[in-house]
């Protein structure tokens, strides 16, 4: 047993290395849209696995998201933002003290803002965790719409409508990935902890587990908190990529886009995460194609706006039907599991042999 465990170890650090020195290829030698490209996979990582633990592995349908990935990059645009830039930006209103004249390092923003998030599903999460199902779906939406309308006439503090611009572009490469290991490392050793059982259980049937004596509330809360402290870090990091934000960015749809990862890859499935943040980020990009010209020689079209989404649609359609639970389901890629499955295909060849 410990042999295998220093096996697994090991492949785990010689797969870090393999992944370290890609980033450090495409860094040096991709051209800019590439990096980018790469950079927004790492960021839906993170939004996508924030999203899963709550809905995938506590079985809480909440639509909060976009709500909480705004506080996040509100407070990490208004901290990491030059003073002399936000004398410019807000000259309708000026920003509030002490934030005109603060500014603080990109990683401690993350923070601030993560927890700023975490203490208000703190507080959305005392009435609304008591409902169930659709219900819950309705509420956290309505409260991240309050948030957006909120954003939108604090003028001295967001800017309103104008949004924000100029924010500094620290969330390179090794910023996104760094990030999203820690987070993929944190909710592994959290789903397998006592704890991920308490919400795997939940997750399954609440009144059994209730009866187990776990307690739903706590448990529903922890997982509600520390999801929207990631998707706040998210969030910070979406605003230093994007160098400008704005209410319009967090409306109801961008948690639909996330949603659409965390169905894809499976919910309750760390890999699948992993795998349908690549896949649909990477998957829309390389649609664009359909909504610009196309001349296939015998049929040709000027272009049609919003095309790569009814088509990048109907893949996803494709994919519930064949994967009904998503590519993963509840199942997550280890060595132990690809190690039984390389043993297996061997013994079937010396079966045939």
């Amino acid at each position: 047993m410990k042999k295998t465990k220093r096996l697994h170890a090991a492949l785990t650090l010689l797969l870090l290395a393999i992944v370290a020195a890609i980033l450090y290829a495409i860094e040096g030698n991709a051209s800019s849209y590439v990096l980018r490209i790469a950079r927004l996979c790492a960021i839906n990582m993170v939004l996508a696995l924030s999203m899963n633990l709550i809905n995938g592995f506590t079985g809480l349908f909440s639509l909060g998201h976009a709500g909480f990935m705004a506080i996040g990059a509100y407070t990490t645009a208004l901290l990491t933002i030059p003073a002399a830039k936000k004398q410019v930006l807000f000259m309708i209103q000026p920003l509030v003290s002490p934030l005109d004249k603060l500014t603080l390092p990109f990683g401690v923003t993350l923070i601030i803002g993560g927890l700023l998030a975490a203490g208000l599903a703190f507080l959305i999460g005392l009435p609304v965790l008591r409902l169930r199902g659709d219900y819950l779906a309705i509420a956290t939406m309505g409260f991240s719409e309050i948030i957006r309308v909120l954003i939108t006439n604090m003028q001295g503090v967001t800017n309103g409508a104008q949004g924000l611009k100029s924010i500094p572009g620290s969330a390179n490469i090794w910023w996104c990935y760094g990030v999203a290991l820690v987070v993929i490392l944190f909710i592994a050793l959290l789903t397998s902890s006592s704890y991920g059982t308490a919400l795997k259980a939940i997750r399954e049937d609440q009144i059994a587990a209730e009866s187990m004596g776990v307690s739903l509330y706590f448990h529903k809360m922890l997982a509600f908190m520390l999801s929207a402290f990631i998707a706040a870090v998210g969030g910070g990091l979406l605003a230093s990529y994007n160098g400008t934000i704005g209410p319009d960015m967090f409306r109801v749809a961008q948690t639909y886009n996330v949603l659409m990862i965390v169905v894809m890859g499976g919910m309750g499935s760390i890999t699948g995460s992993i795998a349908g943040a690549f896949i649909v980020t990477i998957g829309q990009e390389y649609l664009r194609v359909l909504d610009g010209p196309i001349n296939l020689g015998f049929w040709s079209t000027d272009g049609i706006s919003g095309m790569r989404m009814v088509v990048f649609s109907a893949i996803l359609l494709l994919i519930i039907v064949f994967f009904r639970n998503g590519l993963f389901g509840t199942k997550e890629l280890s060595w132990s599991a690809i190690g039984r499955r390389l043993r297996k295909m061997s013994g079937h060849g010396e079966v045939k042999g």
